[in-house]
């Protein structure tokens, strides 16, 4: 289970999505970046969130470390901003919360150069939970004390805003074209034969176990949360085998530079250019 810690303080908005993620210190001393059940986006985002980074952390890639978070609302009555009054408002009770990663940058593939072995780990992974968020445009990863880390996956297995599609979503081709790291000659047959055989029913099982009841709202045919849970394992299991053969990728050329996520560019110290 998730490590549990209660929110002190609430920091500053990070503006660059349409959730409205926050800054936070925590009981444990900690400082997270905050994504909360009342944004608009709702709460099957936090779901992916926890799905996707456990899974991800369990198959060896890096991944800011997830906890549950209780927010008091009451935390939000000095906060100046009416809309982020409301998100706080909104978002009491248990929320989601990845470890701030104080001095990192976000991605530049031109001035970070990634193995073909560990872009087809990071581009196996994407097509096996479908994240549509990692393109060049918006490549949700950062660059700490010299490694990769991938951020954001609250954009991962949209079929499951629509479950009648689930089960048709795990023979659903993927293209990583669009990918970050699509110039990086990933090595996709490689990743897809050390991590699939790993991806079983048991480590599936474990992941999902860690999203709160709470978050899985009722659904038509799974009405109760361990039904729901049980969907993600089917669908992941199925899609683990054979995803590797329906990936597509281009031949973008690194000329473009990405835009860092903005919680790299509203935290103050970044700003400052100290490194930690």
């Amino acid at each position: 289970m998730l490590k549990e810690v209660t929110a002190t303080r609430y920091v500053t908005p990070l503006r660059e999505g349409g959730s409205l993620p926050g800054i936070v210190e925590a009981d444990d001393l900690g400082t997270y970046v905050m994504k909360f059940t009342g944004a608009g986006q709702g709460r099957k985002t936090l779901v992916a969130e926890v799905v996707a980074g456990r899974l991800a952390q369990r198959l060896g890639l890096r991944v800011p470390e997830l906890v549950r978070i209780q927010l008091d609302p009451v935390i939000g009555l000095s906060e100046p901003d009416e809309e982020v009054q409301a998100l706080l408002k909104a978002s009491g009770g248990l929320n989601l919360g990845m470890d701030f990663l104080p001095g990192s940058l976000g991605f530049d593939p031109l001035a970070f150069e990634v193995s073909a072995e560990e872009a087809g780990r990071v581009v196996w992974f994407d097509a096996l939970v479908g994240n549509v968020d990692r393109s060049w445009r918006n490549p949700n990863l950062l660059v700490w004390h010299g490694k990769l880390w991938l951020i954001d996956h609250g954009a991962t297995m949209i079929w499951h805003h629509n479950l009648p599609t689930a089960q048709a979503a795990a023979d659903k081709p993927y293209d990583a074209s669009d990918h970050v790291l699509a110039p990086f000659a990933p090595e996709v047959a490689a990743a897809a034969s050390e991590l699939a055989p790993l991806v079983t029913e048991s480590l599936l099982t474990e992941c999902v176990g860690d999203v709160p009841d709470e978050w899985l709202v009722e659904e038509p045919g799974a009405a109760a949360p361990d039904e729901l849970r049980g969907t993600y394992v089917q669908v992941l299991a199925a899609r683990a085998r054979t995803v590797h053969e329906r990936i597509t990728l281009g031949e973008r050329r690194r000329t473009v530079t990405p835009q860092p996520p903005g919680w790299l560019t509203q935290w103050p110290h970044r700003k400052r250019g100290v490194k930690q």
